[in-house]
């Protein structure tokens, strides 16, 4: 095991430091994780790999190596945790790097481009008033993007032609028939201003199901953005905010969903991020209290009426729907049979896998605008095995993956091969109930 409080030229290794070590010394160098990960398998390189990426990180944490020379490679990583279940002797690869990044992150070396980029995505995507005004001001400068400084045009391209009108959450749903319990919604940050139709499709069948739905409306971002790129103060600010929001009122609550999978892997991680402060308690029994939407329906599955969806031609006998693995959904929560389990329920509906479906889409918060090129040639790929399933529609169930899966299929759209409609699992679901409408769905 490294002894980090020893040997670490740091002055300290943070409240993470026995966690970090375990991971190191857990890892028995045998390489299973290198077909797992997806920057190793594009790059090709050992050090980029989780095996390498973790004798990295030991070298710097012993002493032996400046974290400046070990950066490109971390900073290469995905954060996916394709690793983990990859993993024979079940290295936490989640408790080294985050709490890595934020260690050194104040001791590495970054050119004034990147910090440029990494400032304004901290200061508008996770509040998501600033980020539909910075997307709107984006929009002007696409059409301008001769203009646009070159670490800046990647932040541009995820853009869509149009914004969605803002749409307001209310403070409370009612359920629908019985009420069979209540939660409480994280709202999303990204998610709000790209695509709100998600929430309203959650709250839909969270409804639908009988339960409901609290939205708190001193909730702020989640905090997993800034932790996944080592930014330890500012998630957890948001995580402290938010135990303090959803904590406070949580016995009540039967469970915190999240529908976008790098939200609900990061509240999970919140005993982590706010391990040693004096709320460290509050926060692991509020990550444990954390479900993804597809679980927390799929635990009222009985309850649920569907139909045959309405969204494909009525010639068609079955509807063929793609499944894409949200990376933090699948690995960080270990949620695979959920989401397949309620799409497999819709009458007609013939779910198939992609292929390759153990690599990351290239999103990954934001590595497709900290790592362009790594994240376009992950997101060519999934696309590509995406489209070779023939199937008209593919569900997912993060708003990064569906991001980039619309960019990436849109560039490959032909007139014979058109681009299959995106939606994360709740649109589709959404639309394949059967019910009347509720007149009352809103409690005041």
């Amino acid at each position: 095991m490294i002894a980090m409080q020893h040997d670490i030229p740091l002055e300290s290794s943070g409240p993470n430091a026995d966690a970090m070590a375990e991971a190191v010394s857990t890892c028995i160098r045998c390489g299973f994780c290198l077909s797992a990960c997806p920057t190793y398998d594009v790059l090709q390189r050992e050090s980029d790999s989780p095996r390498g990426r973790i004798i990295l990180m030991k070298e710097v944490l012993e002493g032996a190596m400046p974290a400046d020379k070990a950066a490109p490679h971390l900073d290469a990583c995905l954060g996916c945790l394709a690793c983990e279940p990859a993993c024979p002797s079940g290295v936490s690869y989640r408790h080294l790097l985050s709490p890595y990044r934020s260690l050194v992150r104040e001791r590495t070396t970054v050119a004034w481009p990147q910090r440029l980029q990494r400032w304004l995505t901290a200061q508008t995507l996770p509040y998501p008033k600033r980020f539909r005004f910075a997307a709107r001001m984006g929009m002007i400068g696409k059409k301008l993007s001769a203009l646009v400084p070159p670490v800046l045009r990647p932040m541009l391209e995820l853009l869509p032609e149009t914004l969605p009108a803002a749409k307001e959450l209310q403070p409370r749903y009612a359920p629908m028939g019985d009420q069979v319990g209540r939660v409480a919604l994280l709202a999303g940050c990204a998610q709000q201003v790209l695509a709100p139709q998600i929430n309203e499709a959650t709250i839909h069948v969270l409804r639908h199901i009988g339960l409901e739905v609290v939205v708190p409306t001193q909730q702020s971002c989640c905090g997993s953005l800034a932790w996944h790129v080592g930014d330890g103060d500012r998630a957890a600010k948001f995580a402290r905010n938010n135990v303090r929001v959803f904590a406070g009122d949580q016995s009540s609550f039967d469970a915190v969903v999240t529908n976008a999978a790098g939200c609900g892997s990061g509240m999970q991680e919140y005993g982590m991020i706010l391990r040693g402060t004096d709320i460290e308690s509050q926060a692991s029994d509020l990550a444990g209290k954390v479900k993804d939407v597809s679980v927390v329906v799929c635990e009222h599955a009985d309850r649920l009426r569907l139909k045959r969806p309405a969204l494909v031609h009525e010639g068609e006998a079955i509807v063929r729907v793609a499944y894409h693995d949200a990376c933090h959904l699948a690995n960080a929560q270990g949620v695979r049979v959920q989401p397949r389990e309620l799409l497999r329920r819709v009458p007609d509906v013939e779910l198939v896998d992609v292929a390759e479906a153990h690599l990351c889409c290239g999103s990954a918060g934001t590595y497709n605008l900290d790592q362009p090129e790594t994240a376009d040639e992950l997101g060519r790929r999934k696309a590509k095995a995406v489209m070779a399933t023939g199937a008209p529609i593919v569900v997912s169930g993060n708003i990064g993956c569906l991001t980039q899966l619309q960019t990436h299929l849109n560039s490959m759209a032909t007139e014979a091969h058109p681009a299959p409609r995106v939606m994360h699992t709740m649109e589709f679901l959404s639309a394949c109930l059967n019910e009347s409408p509720s007149p009352n769905p809103i409690l005041n």
